[in-house]
């Protein structure tokens, strides 16, 4: 799985933490955000950079942290089908995952520690669309995802 990592600078002490981790892991990731901290990039700049190529398929999900993680979200939900979730948790990371199948991942840095980003990470990577949810739920779940994708056609032609 290709991942796309970017922050800018109120994530970009998390964004490190796992950007430590996926090297760990042996991830296949790119850091298309802020690089260092003298030359920062705005949220809306790195959002802007990575859901196009989320869109596209090139990278299959990411993970984008601001401040909140409400302003990366923001912007990479203008792109038709990325999906973008602002999550304070394992919890609703997962969910955005089996309920949303969310492709891209946003925290706050000021919102969240590395530990938690980094479990955060582990079960956003680790879940597939619909796992572990109920068979009626599994049906609702398609169902829900075609009329989504209606209203985004409708919206975006």
């Amino acid at each position: 799985m290709k991942i796309a990592i970017g922050s800018d600078k109120s994530g970009f002490a998390v964004k490190e933490a796992i950007k430590a981790y996926l090297t760990e892991c042996g991830a296949d990731f790119a850091d298309l955000g802020t690089q260092d901290l003298d030359n920062v990039m705005p949220y809306y700049a790195v959002a802007d950079k990575v859901a196009p190529l989320v869109q596209s398929g090139e990278y299959e999900r990411a993970i984008l942290i601001c401040g909140t993680g409400a302003g990366m979200s923001v912007v990479a939900n203008k792109y038709k089908g990325v999906h973008a979730v602002a999550c304070e948790g394992v919890y609703s990371a997962k969910m955005a995952r089996a309920i949303n199948n969310a492709k891209v991942l946003c925290m706050g840095g000021w919102i969240v520690g590395p530990e938690m980003a980094l479990e955060m990470v582990k079960t956003f990577l680790a879940t597939e669309w619909c796992q572990d949810l109920e068979d009626w739920r599994k049906e609702n779940m398609k169902k829900f995802s075609a009329q989504v994708a209606a209203i985004e056609d409708k919206i975006y032609g």
